[in-house]
């Protein structure tokens, strides 16, 4: 697996897999903060680490393809990995699947009360949770 910034993806590839995921993936937003997964030379996924506040990160947009959905968990240790290396403080995800909450919960994930203050909050079903990276 292979995490390449998608700014530096050639663009017809980017768009090829774009047709492949749900219409909520953003390119603009993807190809400004966001990052592909590749795996076997084939982008499989994709998500977008937001800095929201100094020190407070914002996973979104995460997204593997259904057949790569093994690897979600190893997925989510690099982009922890990664955020350390972004000197991240807090990471916050928003998630609305029950699969992805119980992986959250495994990798040391805190369910929070209240929404992340954010300029475009994601739909209103699902749960927040953070993950405190220092």
């Amino acid at each position: 697996m292979n995490i390449i910034a998608a700014k530096d993806t050639p663009i017809i590839q980017l768009e090829e897999f774009l047709k492949t995921t749900p219409n909520n993936i953003h390119k603009d937003s993807l190809l400004e903060d966001g990052y592909v997964v590749e795996i076997d030379q084939k982008i499989k996924g994709c998500f977008v680490l937001s800095q929201v506040n100094d020190g407070v990160f914002w996973l979104k947009q995460l997204y593997v393809a259904q057949e790569e959905a093994a690897n979600l968990p190893v997925l989510l240790e690099t982009i922890i990995t990664m955020a350390k290396g972004l000197h991240a403080k807090k990471l916050f995800v928003h998630s609305h699947q029950p699969v992805v909450d119980i992986l959250l919960d495994a990798l040391q994930f805190h369910p929070q009360e209240r929404d992340l203050l954010v300029d475009n909050p994601p739909r209103s079903r699902g749960n927040w949770w953070a993950y405190d990276v220092s």
